[in-house]
């Protein structure tokens, strides 16, 4: 930055609205940085926007006015300092040796605009308010230490305001994710020891790529969490949470979250038109806006590939056309596995204990702002709390967990006999623990694609056969819409499949692809699932080992029930006749489409080719759903957005 623009801001008279009170400073042994004022008397009497210089004479005031004479300003301005239009940024360090921050680099922010000036004398508005716990406001926000004002305190439009305030290194935590070797880095300016690492539950440094970014991203994201707090503990929002406004301080190690210049009030301004009511619903907006910003910051840190500005539209996009945050993984996993066929670091920091790191974000993103977590709650949150502090998770999270954890045993694709009891295991676990047992909830949820992830049934591939034509199943939907008020819905299964060559098929892959489609019509009403039906010792007997069996160990949590019910709340589905559809991209004759047809049925459950075997619905959210066949064979889908199935 040149030495001229400098000049500039010396001789520019004082900014709009803030007078030049006379005044003396003097240094202060306290550790807090700035001067403690005394005013005398004044005869211009102080306008609004200089609230923060009010009551000085009382006591301590946390702001004060400079001379540029005060600092030596740099011919350079660092990469991470983040500026808006209309402001001008500098760096300095303060030469004036009765000053506090003698030696020390501050940050020269001139606010040209008036949109710019108003950020500004917010900054200092919202300082004063703070200034009973300045300890808190040091560590988690920039420290803004005061204004200057030139010689000529005319107010003129025209005229710039300047902002002083603190300096924590020269990049903001947008350019440290940036960096090629910013894991390290970061380890090295937080100063990253066992110390450091009790505060996330954790009591060792090092380890894998992945552990060593979970353990720094927790002491990241808690700080964070935790300046976020305190502004909300203080009736504020911050409202402009992004990465390039996040700084880590090597001095004292903490996160900090801007200079405030955009802060909000939770209570209307304005006694007319406010009321009890209207204060509470503008606190709970506002909370909710920044925790959907802190759910962002933290997409961006945990995914890189956010940091791309096409890939972070796209995920952006995902949520504001009201698609559920839950299903953020089956959108966000062709994107995150198309260039790391070994794993994406990412990915598996969100998979660990049983998925947290998705439920987190799920909840930081809620569609709804009154789902949206709370800085507590996601400070005591399973993802947020290393290995050696006790968790109790709730239900809901305990349910997540069942859920992600099948998810993660059907990507092996091979089940074995172990596999294929825990997978049934886990999804009678969920039925248990279904939490929308109302006929309504489904008439709400069910609506959209799903896809099949797993049958409990009889599997049938191609590996010990020698079938003629060789089929590949590709991926296999459901699709229920609503046709009208009452409960009828039209249930579409569409069943990809790929007529592989002949000759060369386990290792050549290609071939024709076609579809092939069954639509009904389903009505839901209100049904029970029956356990046990006799009530006799024996009976009860069986059951008591039963639940022992389903409800140890850690799922136990999950549920205070002792024992299993006799019965579960389900939802019966009556279907009406099924219309068959085949479309290829080859012609077929009849002869082949017959044995195309008797391929796909025998490796496909019976449930999608025949709807009509579906009988009753057992589990839904707005993310998994578990339906019964007439076998007693369960079926989970995975609910999946169009845009991902390209």
């Amino acid at each position: 930055m040149p030495l001229a623009a400098a000049a500039a801001v010396a001789a520019c008279p004082s900014p709009v609205g803030l007078s030049r009170p006379s005044c003396r400073a003097y240094a202060c042994p306290r550790r807090r940085r700035g001067f403690r004022l005394e005013a005398s008397s004044s005869s211009a009497s102080a306008p609004a926007p200089t609230a923060a210089d009010e009551g000085a004479g009382a006591g301590p005031c946390p702001v004060v006015r400079f001379d540029m004479d005060d600092f030596a300003i740099a011919d350079r301005v660092s990469v991470g300092l983040h500026g808006r239009s209309g402001e001008m940024i500098f760096e300095a360090t303060v030469r004036d040796p009765s000053s506090e921050l003698y030696g020390s680099t501050v940050v020269l922010r001139q606010l040209k605009s008036s949109q710019a000036k108003r950020r500004g004398r917010r900054a200092l508005e919202v300082l004063k308010k703070l200034a009973r716990r300045q300890m808190m406001y040091d560590s988690y926000a920039l420290q803004v230490h005061g204004y200057i004002a030139p010689g000529n305190a005319a107010e003129q439009e025209d005229v710039p305001f300047v902002l002083v305030h603190g300096y924590h290194g020269s990049y903001s935590l947008h350019h440290w994710l940036q960096l090629s070797d910013w894991l390290p880095t970061l380890e090295a300016t937080l100063a990253l020891d066992e110390e450091q690492a009790r505060r996330v539950g954790d009591d060792s440094v090092g380890g894998p790529a992945v552990t060593r970014q979970l353990r720094l991203i927790r002491i990241l994201m808690r700080d964070l969490l935790i300046g976020v707090n305190y502004l909300h503990s203080h009736g504020l929002a911050h409202t402009e949470l992004r990465l390039e406004n996040v700084h880590v301080s090597p001095i004292d190690k903490h996160v900090k979250v801007g200079i405030l210049g955009n802060a909000s009030d939770f209570h209307d301004s304005d006694p007319s038109s406010s009321t009890v009511a209207s204060n509470n619903e503008r606190r709970k907006m506002m909370i909710a806006f920044d925790m959907r910003c802190v759910g962002f910051i933290m997409a961006k840190m945990v995914l890189r590939e956010l940091l791309d500005s096409s890939t972070f539209f796209k995920f952006k996009s995902f949520l504001t056309k009201g698609n559920d945050p839950s299903c953020l993984r089956e959108f966000l996993l062709p994107i995150l596995c198309q260039n790391s066929p070994s794993g994406n670091i990412g990915l598996q920091m969100l998979d660990r204990q049983w998925g947290a790191g998705w439920n987190l974000l799920a909840l930081l993103l809620a569609t709804k702002p009154e789902k949206r977590i709370s800085c507590l709650d996601a400070l005591r949150h399973p993802f947020l709390c290393g290995p050696k502090w006790r968790i109790n998770p709730s239900t809901s999270i305990i349910r997540w967990g069942l859920g992600s954890t099948a998810i993660r045993m059907t990507e092996d694709y091979i089940y074995g006999h172990h596999q294929r009891r825990r997978l049934a295991y886990f999804v009678e676990l969920m039925e248990v623990l279904n939490p929308n047992l109302r006929t309504e909830n489904w008439l709400q949820l069910l609506p959209g694609r799903w896809r099949l992830l797993y049958c409990t049934g009889r599997h049938i591939g191609l590996t010990l056969r020698q079938p003629s034509p060789r089929i590949l199943i590709s991926d296999v939907f459901l699709t229920v819409s609503s046709e009208s008020v009452d409960p009828v819905l039209c249930v579409t299964s569409d069943i990809g499949f790929r007529i592989m060559p002949e000759s060369n098929w386990p290792h050549d892959k290609s071939g024709t692809e076609g579809v092939l489609s069954a639509t009904t019509s389903a009505r839901i009403t209100a049904g029970r699932v029956y356990i046990h039906e006799q009530e006799g010792k024996e009976n009860r007997v069986t059951s008591s080992r039963s639940s022992r069996r389903y409800l140890r160990g850690k799922w136990r949590k999950g549920s205070k029930m002792k024992e299993l019910p006799a019965s579960l709340a389900s939802v019966n589905i009556a279907m009406d006749e099924v219309d068959i559809s085949m479309s290829c991209k080859s012609t077929l004759n009849v002869n082949s489409a017959e044995k195309v047809l008797q391929e796909i049925r025998t490796q496909t459950p019976p449930e999608m080719f025949d709807l009509s075997k579906i009988v009753c619905g057992t589990y839904i959210d707005a993310r998994l759903m578990v339906l019964r066949g007439v076998n007693g064979s369960a079926l989970l889908f995975i609910r999946s957005n169009p845009t991902t199935d390209s």
